[in-house]
């Protein structure tokens, strides 16, 4: 009687210009990065992670301001939330606050050691960022 796999939990950090992508392993204990999309990268990878059957959640990180209030780029990201909800109206979709997602990233690089020229690629602050959303989300979760 085998364990029956639970399906993955997928994080976006949101940006502009770029959109770093993390995912749960199946059993919903750690985040690992996928990688940094633009937007049309961003909807081939999900498309190929439905299509194998492998989300059961899609967080995206959601910047409120210090006092948790909305601002120009909640605007934005409304609109992202909207149109994957319409490209992908089966995913269930939560927002998370990333208030620190990105700082905490870049935290997380330095102490791993990695060289200044690496953490500066601009992508692994991206995937990184989306998995210390997912981290956070994970822990709350338990």
């Amino acid at each position: 009687m085998g364990l029956t796999q639970k399906k993955r939990v997928v994080a976006i950090d949101y940006g502009t210009k770029r959109i770093g992508v993390a995912q749960s392993d199946p059993l919903w204990l750690f985040a690992q990065p996928v990688g940094t999309f633009d937007r049309a990268g961003l909807s081939v990878t999900l498309e190929g992670m439905i299509r194998t059957d492998d989300i059961d959640l899609l967080i995206v990180g959601y910047p409120l301001s210090e006092s948790g209030q909305k601002n120009a780029m909640t605007g934005v990201l409304d609109r992202f939330i909207e149109t994957l909800h319409e490209e992908f109206p089966q995913l269930k979709i939560e927002t998370v606050d990333e208030h620190h997602s990105s700082r905490d990233a870049r935290s997380i690089l330095v102490a791993s050691g990695k060289s200044r020229k690496v953490r500066q690629q601009k992508g692994r602050i991206d995937s990184a960022a989306a998995c210390v959303l997912l981290s956070e989300y994970l822990e709350r979760g338990r």
